[in-house]
């Protein structure tokens, strides 16, 4: 009864078979395997948080560059304020405001985008308090440069003068005449009854769209192995079904071997012994 699995068919189907359930199971233990990462890297994010609060500031050069290990940690850097600028469209306690980004000229020449604060209304008439004179010494929290249309940033373009969108090197290059840090710093007490702006989460370390995704893909993955099997039992079932129909006479020897009987709308026309029998 089974000998249609000997078939070239059925050894198509059950190589396919045996192919595409591993792979499934193997793309959705994988998808399951970004997922709990991405779990782990949110809880190391939140312990992360929470020791970089308890832990003392650090120079910035033994900081640099800024990766998952690094931001959001104290840092402190001495210099003198420079160029001011204005970020625009940022948003804090539900209120739309702005930025006050200056350029702090370090000894080694290079210049760190600091934020000294926010304050709401509108950056095109805003007047931003002057930075301090002289020689300062600034604490706060290690941020990575902003890359515009990602985590809230805006991807504006032709701001007026004095008017950055994102906080990168990339941007302030262009708009400073020296060599900035591919960082920034927050501070954690604003400047001149600004208030503090809090320090942004690194990107991919939280429980995103992202994880969400990669959970549903391993559903899907797993979904398609178990759909793989159904497939191949239900056409099993039915050829089984065939072949006894056809051992009990019920369909035509043809048909058993894979075939299918043929139905037309016409009769079978009479031989001539039947035409003979007839008249």
């Amino acid at each position: 009864m089974y000998r249609f699995l000997l078939t070239p068919r059925w050894w198509g189907i059950n190589v396919f078979v045996l192919l595409a359930i591993p792979f499934c199971v193997f793309m959705g233990s994988w998808q399951l395997s970004r997922f709990e990462a991405r779990v782990e890297d949110h809880r190391s994010a939140g312990a992360q948080a929470a020791e970089n609060k308890r832990e003392a500031a650090r120079p910035l050069t033994e900081l640099l560059p800024v990766d998952k290990a690094t931001v959001g940690r104290q840092a402190t850097a001495s210099g003198r304020y420079g160029k001011q600028l204005l970020v625009p469209d940022r948003e804090l306690d539900g209120k739309r405001g702005y930025y006050v980004l200056t350029l702090l000229r370090t000894d080694d020449g290079k210049a760190l985008p600091v934020v000294r604060g926010w304050l709401p209304g509108d950056a095109d008439r805003a007047e931003a308090p002057a930075a301090p004179t002289g020689e300062v010494t600034i604490t706060g929290v290690l941020q990575a440069s902003e890359m515009p249309g990602e985590n809230g940033v805006p991807a504006q373009g032709g701001l007026p003068s004095g008017q950055t969108a994102a906080i990168s090197a990339a941007s302030l290059v262009n708009l400073v005449p020296y060599d900035v840090y591919d960082a920034w710093v927050t501070l954690n007490k604003a400047d001149s009854a600004m208030k503090p702006v809090p320090a942004t989460t690194p990107q991919d370390t939280g429980l995103d769209l992202k994880a969400f995704q990669n959970l549903g893909y391993t559903g899907e993955w797993f979904v398609f192995a178990g759909f793989v099997v159904f497939m191949w039992f239900r056409l099993f079932r039915r050829e089984v079904e065939f072949v006894r129909d056809a051992e009990l006479g019920l369909v035509p020897d043809g048909a058993a071997d894979g075939g299918a009987p043929q139905q037309t709308g016409e009769q079978p026309s009479e031989g001539p012994a039947q035409e003979k029998a007839n008249a």
